[in-house]
Order: C-alpha cells, then structure tokens, then sequence
C-alpha cells in the first residue's frame, strides 16, 4: 500500500462518521451547548469540514470548496469566506446554525475534493515541502496528516456531544426553598440507561 492509499483510506473513513453524528439529530440538538460557552455540533462539523477544506486547499493551489462551490453562500454566516473557526469567540461559535444536510453536504464536497487530489499523489509528491516556516520543514504528507489529526479530534467531540444530548433526562424540578418548578433541569442518568453503553457509537 502506498502512502496516497493510506491516506485516502484513513480519510475516506471521515465520512460515514459525519453522517452517523448528523444522522437523527434535530435541530435543537444540532445548535445545543453542554455549558453556556462549550461547542455545538453543528459548529463542530462545520469547523472540521472548513479546517479540512482550508489545509488541502493549501496543499493542492485549488481554490476551497466553500468558496468554489457556493457553501458559503449556501450557510450565510456571519463571518468572512476564509474563517475557519480558529479564534472564534463564544458568540461565534452560537452563530454557527445549519442544518444537518447542509453540514453534510458541505462536508461531502469537501471530502470528494480531498480525495480526488491525494489520489493524484505520489510519494515524492507528497515529500514536497509546503511549509519553511516550522523546523522542520512541513511537507505535503505531513499537513495532511494534520487534517487527520485535527477533524478525528473533532468527530469524538461531536460524537460525544450527540450522545449527551440524546442520554440526558430533562424534567421539572420542585425548587426546595420555594416549592416552585424548575423547568429543563438534567437530573443524573438512571444507572440502567447508563449501563447501555455509547447512545452514538460511530468508530466500531
């Protein structure tokens, strides 16, 4: 197996986990936050897909999908065509809202792209040093590994996320100072939803 192969292989098995988070997700849990500043899914995804698009764009000369192929449009976000998510603040990341086919479908385009171009790599190709900045030198192989890095981290976050949001019990609670109720209070999981293991399991 050549490192291309490797490569497309460890990438193209991004996919079936980016559908299997945005697979059954409802809007409400797609723009949740676990605590007032944590990350949503829906940025999650849609930082990973615009890391990814950014780092082979770089590698490859091409233009970036997002820009290419209209998703920017498409999401209409607050934020300019080359951000990333990179040093966004708390409210940016809440101002990522879209939906879970867009998120797909960007992340689909962006995945078509990267693998047609890693197919055209050699392993000389991808020895070519991209970056002087860093010692040592980055090469072409080398930045894609860093997407591999950066968007598996990603994926167990927003897998993980889905699983808290689709575990947690919310319910009315009776205040004890005051008698009043409470509403979308999470009590703890029951020991027997718990001992059911992962509500999303996405890796196998």
């Amino acid at each position: 197996m050549k490192s291309a192969d490797v490569l497309a292989d460890s990438l193209g098995r991004e996919r079936e986990i980016v559908h299997a988070i945005l697979d059954g997700i409802t809007p409400e849990q797609l723009t949740a936050r676990l605590d007032p500043d944590a990350n949503t899914v829906a940025w999650l995804v849609w930082h990973l897909a615009r890391i990814q698009d950014s780092l082979v764009a770089s590698v490859s000369g091409a233009e970036e999908v997002y820009t290419s192929q209209g998703w920017a449009g498409r999401f209409g976000l607050p934020f300019a065509a080359d951000a990333t998510g990179y040093g966004f603040t708390t409210d940016d990341v809440g101002a990522v809202d879209a939906s879970a086919e867009t998120l797909g479908g960007y992340f689909d385009a962006v995945q078509d792209s990267t693998l047609q171009f890693v197919a055209t790599q050699t392993d000389a190709g991808l020895d070519r040093i991209i970056d002087r900045r860093w010692d040592p030198p980055v090469t072409a192989g080398a930045r894609l590994v860093s997407v591999l890095e950066d968007v598996y981290q990603h994926l167990g976050q927003a897998a993980y996320v889905k699983g808290i949001l689709q575990r947690r019990v919310v319910a009315p609670v009776t205040t004890p100072t005051t008698g009043s109720r409470a509403a979308n209070v999470v009590t703890p999981i029951p020991a027997a939803v718990a001992s059911r293991g992962p509500a999303v399991s996405v890796l196998g």
